[in-house]
């Protein structure tokens, strides 16, 4: 019996014996039913390829689907820059702002009381970091997975008063991935990629940077293609790292420049990459925020 389409839920014939009405459905790629469990182990040897190669294709599916897109900036409403020094995290009230509205919130209220005030929610900031970690906590307590992903990272570095402490870091990290953010995979993929408080682990590091990849964290999805290149996959290498383009990654783009210029990537692709990366740096371009990148140079948001 040859795999059925698993988009055809009406057909329920058993894979194994012919008989109808089954209904235990192959719960690795979801595309053959059988009558029952006996009847789905007979039928295990038959099905493993054609099981495996299913699974494959599905996880590629999802793993090269265009990640969700980042929010716009709360204030100005233009799209967020990816990189982190272009934004900033605000644990008052949770939003993300990127540096052409804060950089305009500090110049309109220099030398007035505001002048220490969030841009978005107006809470007067931390003047300690030991009042700035309170603020994160209470975030935490909320389940806000930035703020928690944060604090794993003032554990890895050490920072804000807190004590280096890889593990409560990773604990951090962990938590915060399961509430779905990107970031914090990302970050345990590279614990996994370096040995930082656990062992070395290329199958983890991948794992993580995968499930950071689908859930649209831009380092991750270059990390993926600099291990597909080293193994030699150069197409799939050159899909993650179009993707991340897409989403604003340089470093992607000077791989591909670099494949292209040693006659491995092709004169329309690396076309098509310039053209993806211009097209993000002009729907992230705003006068404050190129303001905000000649005051400060580490606000650079390309």
């Amino acid at each position: 019996m040859s795999i059925q389409n698993d988009d055809d839920n009406s057909i329920s014939i058993c894979a194994n014996c012919g008989k109808d009405n089954a209904t235990n459905i192959c719960n690795k790629c979801n595309s053959v039913k059988y009558c029952n469990a006996a009847c789905k182990k007979k039928h295990r040897t038959k099905h493993k390829k054609q099981c495996e190669r299913r699974v494959a294709e599905l996880h590629d599916q999802l793993l090269f689907k265009q990640p969700p897109q980042k929010e716009d900036c709360p204030i100005c409403f233009i799209r967020m820059p990816y990189l982190v020094p272009a934004q900033m995290y605000m644990a008052c009230c949770g939003k993300v702002i990127c540096c052409g509205c804060i950089h305009a919130a500090r110049a309109r209220d220099k030398n007035k009381k505001s002048a220490s005030l969030c841009p978005f929610c107006r809470t007067p900031t931390p003047t300690s970091e030991k009042e700035a970690v309170k603020e994160y906590v209470k975030r935490m307590e909320k389940n806000d997975a930035i703020a928690i992903r944060n604090l794993g990272g003032f554990y890895a570095r050490g920072r804000c008063g807190l004590p280096r402490n890889m593990a409560r870091a990773l604990e951090h990290y962990h938590r915060a991935g399961k509430l779905g953010d990107a970031g914090a995979n990302h970050s345990i993929g590279y614990a996994y990629t370096y040995g930082e408080g656990v062992e070395r682990d290329v199958k983890k590091a991948i794992y993580y940077y995968e499930l950071a990849a689908i859930g649209g964290n831009v380092n991750a999805r270059h990390n993926l293609g600099k291990v597909e290149c080293q193994e030699g996959n150069l197409a799939r290498a050159l899909k993650h790292w179009m993707i991340a383009v897409r989403r604003g990654s340089k470093v992607s783009l000077d791989a591909i420049k670099l494949f292209f210029t040693n006659g491995h990537v092709s004169k329309d692709d690396y076309t098509e990459a310039l053209q993806l990366y211009q097209t993000y740096l002009d729907e992230i371009k705003s006068v404050q925020r190129d303001e905000a990148a000649t005051f400060n140079a580490d606000w650079k948001y390309y």
